[in-house]
């Protein structure tokens, strides 16, 4: 049986057909608060989303800066583990069928509950993708396998010190897109070389034909605007967190959606 293609492959080819740059935002799951993250996941689809990243809670979250450490942190605190994550999608997929989701985490909690109990559950809430920041491509793919034969994308990190090497092997076993990240450091840092991004994305290009979101030190409309000349797609986290971090409890989620929504206005005039 051929597997049906992915909502996130659909998403990026009427992205493209429409003249547009895809906006991505990435936020934890349980964060404000577990009652919150199923409206927060539609108010960023209503500011401008194309596609969300939901962050899985994790005690030891390595490539994580300070801001999104705290969002985990709280998320923890609220008890919000894999399986209240998939309880989120599911949720969301009532009024929402069409806007991918993509899981970003760690491979303990997948480990931990079995890579194939994952996968099908993964698939019955409505996961379109997954990415395993732990998970290097040769370690991957029996897990991309899986998820590709259920119609889902496993999507893979590059950096500025990857080699063609690794570069080669993520093409190989990617799909959905591939994501960029654009500094040396953790998310949330200030360090972005727009030059270095502009200089490495046509030696990804030449490897694979998958859309490149670029992520990591976006943080206000100058930058989102210049990435997304450059890339497929623009990945925000760390910033709407930390605008959310900063409202009152009331006004948390319009917060970090007004920002999205300014960010979509950027990346598309």
């Amino acid at each position: 049986m051929k597997p049906s293609t992915s909502r996130i492959k659909e998403a990026f080819e009427r992205i493209e057909r429409q003249g547009r740059k895809a906006l991505i935002p990435y936020v934890t799951a349980g964060d404000p608060s577990p009652d919150l993250t199923v409206p927060l996941m539609h108010a960023l689809v209503a500011a401008g989303a194309d596609i969300l990243e939901l962050g899985v809670p994790f005690s030891d979250p390595m490539a994580d800066g300070p801001v999104i450490q705290r969002s985990s942190e709280r998320a923890l605190r609220n008890h919000v583990g894999l399986e209240h994550v998939l309880a989120f999608v599911s949720n969301f997929r009532k009024t929402d069928t069409g806007t991918p989701v993509v899981l970003m985490g760690y491979a303990n909690p997948i480990e931990a509950m079995g890579s194939g109990t994952f996968v099908d559950a993964a698939k019955r809430a409505g996961v379109d993708g997954v990415l395993v920041v732990d998970y290097p491509p040769e370690e991957s793919m029996e897990l991309a396998g899986m998820l590709r034969a259920k119609g889902m994308d496993m999507i893979f990190l590059l950096a500025p010190t990857s080699t063609e090497a690794r570069i080669e092997q993520v093409a190989k076993l990617a799909s959905g897109y591939v994501y960029y990240v654009s500094l040396r450091g953790v998310t949330g840092a200030k360090n972005l070389d727009l030059d270095d991004v502009a200089a490495k994305l046509p030696v990804i290009r030449a490897r694979t034909k998958l859309p490149i979101g670029v992520g990591f030190g976006i943080r206000d409309v100058e930058t989102a605007r210049a990435v997304a000349n450059i890339a497929d797609a623009v990945v925000i986290g760390s910033r709407i967190i930390q605008e959310m971090e900063q409202a009152s409890p009331e006004t948390r989620v319009e917060k970090g959606a007004a920002l999205l929504a300014e960010m979509r206005k950027a990346i598309d005039s």
